[in-house]
């Protein structure tokens, strides 16, 4: 099953829907995506990531914005957000995948979408990660 979340509270689902049980909403994922920042913060003092490209250095992020954008690719809803490096100033993209067990929502994954705009990655016909080369 395929659902597209459009950002005015719209859900195209495509496939079967399980009888008694309800996907959660595109403000749900945006709220916890935002409480995990929030969360990643109060206990380490700021939201980092690891940079696979700048050799696993750690950067540290402000949250600027998680976009309106919400979907669901195989068993994981995800969003992005817009976040600043407080140190360079580069503006990243993350993608934020999120699980739902038994209406719990978890973070699972958090990646480096786009650095100043440039993708690091993108998907095919088949949502499979297609790594972009610098």
């Amino acid at each position: 099953m395929r659902t597209l979340f459009l950002g005015i509270g719209l859900a195209v689902v495509l496939g079967t829907v399980t009888p008694g049980w309800a996907e959660p909403t595109p403000e749900q994922l945006r709220d916890r995506i935002r409480e995990y920042v929030a969360a990643q913060e109060a206990s380490k003092g700021a939201f980092t990531i690891a940079d696979p490209r700048q050799g696993g250095k750690e950067r540290t992020l402000t949250l600027i914005r998680v976009h309106e954008r919400v979907g669901k690719t195989g068993d994981y809803y995800y969003s992005c957000t817009d976040m600043k490096d407080v140190v360079a100033g580069d503006e990243l993209d993350l993608d934020f995948d999120v699980s739902d067990a038994a209406g719990t929502l978890e973070v699972v994954d958090v990646r480096i979408h786009k650095d100043n705009g440039k993708p690091r990655y993108t998907y095919d016909q088949n949502d499979q990660m297609i790594p972009v080369t610098e």
